[in-house]
This record gives structure tokens, sequence and C-alpha cells, in this order.
């Protein structure tokens, strides 16, 4: 299986080039082998690298030209101003959507919406409180208690965290959500628990 490379210590990582989110890759298991990917607000593509490397067919979307560039590479890329512009995947859904350090209120639903049936949304980001340890400060970009809990009302919740993180620190929540397929009758669905060797 394919490792992201860990920086020597001291070294700086290049915005983009992080590993990728540690809630991402503990819920990883949970989309479909081989299912499609949307990365809301990709940024340089540390998601869409992981995900691509593991079978899945990945699209982004942010509104940086350069992001952009950078991700084209690993999939469907996709240049769009999602805060002032139309949702540019009107009626698309996929497997898996992933969303890291990013919030707009506007869009939760439509972010709930692209999530198909069987597939799981995997969200995390800064929480009320963070205004204490770093930026972004303003409520506008934090979610509040118990927020994406409600976001994600429609969805069966499998994991769920709204704490306090310490290297670095920060204040987060982060959801891994699921949307039952249609007429999933008999036994019930197994969202495991267990991290998979």
């Amino acid at each position: 299986m394919p490792t992201t490379p860990t920086p020597l210590a001291g070294t700086p990582v290049l915005h983009g080039n992080e590993p990728p989110s540690t809630w991402v890759r503990r819920w990883t298991h949970l989309i479909p082998s081989g299912g499609s990917v949307l990365d809301v607000a990709c940024g340089h593509g540390r998601h869409l690298r992981w995900l691509a490397e593991r079978g899945h067919t990945v699209t982004g979307v942010d509104r940086s030209a350069e992001a952009i560039a950078a991700v084209a590479p690993l999939g469907r890329a996709v240049l769009a101003d999602i805060e002032n512009g139309p949702w540019p995947l009107d009626g698309e859904t996929f497997d898996a959507v992933v969303v890291t350090n990013y919030l707009w209120r506007p869009l939760l639903a439509q972010i709930v919406a692209s999530v198909a049936p069987g597939g799981v949304l995997l969200y995390e980001t800064f929480a009320s409180g963070h205004e204490t340890v770093g930026r972004p400060a303003r409520p506008d970009f934090l979610l509040q208690p118990g927020e994406l809990l409600q976001t994600c009302s429609g969805l069966r919740v499998v994991a769920y965290e709204d704490g306090f993180c310490s290297t670095p620190e920060r204040f987060v929540q982060r959801i891994a959500a699921v949307r039952e397929p249609r007429g999933a009758g008999g036994q019930p669905a197994r969202h495991l628990l267990d991290i998979p060797e």
C-alpha cells in the first residue's frame, strides 16, 4: 500500500503537501472499493492523492487556479468559486465526500446531498473555541457545538468528535456519516469501527 512520506523533524511542510488528515485516513475504509470521491475545497490535493493511490476516482473542486493545476493529474479538477457562484456539480453524487478545514454554511446541505446512497461523508473542520488558540477566529468559520451532527441528521453517524487536539493546538469537529443504501433490507449494514490492517 502506498504511503505518504513523512518530513524530517524541523523541516517545514509546504501548504497542500501535508500528510492526509488522520480522520480521513482513519475512515477511508468506509468508502466503497473503487468509489468516486469528491474533495470540496481540495487545495493542493493531499486527500485526492491519498484516495487516488487507493484506487478511487477523484474529483477536486477549488477556487484557486494554482491548486486546480496541481491536482489535475490526479483526476477531475474543477475550478469554481463555490461561495459566490453556482454549485458546479449540480445533480452529481459521490461514494464519498471529503471536506477538511473548510466551512461555508450555505453549502452544507449541498455537501450532504452530494453523498450517494451507500456513500460516506468525511468532514473535519475548526470548531467554536478555536478563536482562543489561532485562526480562523471568526464565528462564521467555526462550527458551533453539535452543528455537524445536526447537518448530518439524514445520514447514519458512524463516528463523531467535538473537542480539542493538542498537536497542533486546535478545536475541531469531525464526522464520518453514511447514507444508507435505498431498499437496504435484511441484514444491517456493517460499518467497521476497527481500523483495518
